[in-house]
């Protein structure tokens, strides 16, 4: 099973490197929450361990970036004892939640009990999504348009924002959830750049860019993707 570790404590990241290593597992390691995002989009793992409290993204910004695009079990193993962190962690979509220090016999109990539960959440088949006469396919990384030949071109950053869209219908996607995801930061000041791409994306998506019905904004929000208005 591959597992990603992520901590900014080298000591607990080595020792979980030997003990999951030592017991058949393949372990990845990140020491920040930008490193973690990065590392799990390009190698999606079976099993994340998080740490809350890194630097460049905390934890939970990173559980919110993971979940656009990922049913991936996630761990949190924190020193935050308060209740009000443990309550964020799990509504941003973490699945189990241990606290420092911890016994290493817990938290492999907790690691086998995650996996027994969701053994192919993270091989979950993408989807293929119809919108008029445009079809979307997440695993061929393809847009294609009825009656044109060819595939509707797409921009890295427009099939990144996307798909982010596509795997959350009908939920909003804040504009914090789509800068943490493509870009690596939850800095939202700059959102020109966004509705810029979205824009793009609805000239060549949209029946009427001016008028969407599938890319959504919630105004000061975010965007939302609804694959059949009449739904």
């Amino acid at each position: 099973m591959r597992i990603l570790i992520a901590d900014d404590d080298p000591q607990i990241l080595r020792a979980l490197r030997v003990t999951l290593g030592a017991l058949g597992h393949e372990v990845e390691t990140a020491a920040d929450g930008r490193e973690t995002i990065a590392a799990a989009a390009a190698h999606p793992p079976d099993l994340l361990v998080l740490d809350l409290g890194m630097p460049e993204l905390d934890g939970v910004e990173v559980i919110k970036a993971v979940r656009g695009w990922s049913a991936v079990p996630i761990l949190v193993v924190s020193g935050r004892t308060d209740s009000a962190d443990k309550v964020d962690a799990l509504d941003a979509g973490a699945d189990d939640y241990v606290t420092k220090p911890f016994a290493i016999d817990e938290l492999l109990a907790r690691v086998r009990a995650l996996t027994r539960r969701t053994p192919a959440a993270s091989t979950a088949p993408a989807p293929v999504v119809t919108i008029g006469d445009v079809t979307i396919d997440l695993a061929a990384h393809l847009v294609t348009r009825e009656g044109v030949r060819g595939s509707v071109r797409l921009t890295p950053t427009e099939w990144k924002i996307l798909e982010l869209l596509v795997r959350n219908p009908h939920r909003l996607v804040t504009h914090a959830d789509l800068f943490t995801q493509i870009w690596g930061t939850a800095d939202v000041r700059e959102t020109g750049y966004l509705r810029l791409y979205i824009g793009q994306l609805r000239k060549k998506l949209e029946a009427d860019p001016s008028r969407p019905v599938h890319i959504l904004t919630e105004a000061g929000m975010g965007y939302r993707f609804e694959a059949d208005p009449g739904a």
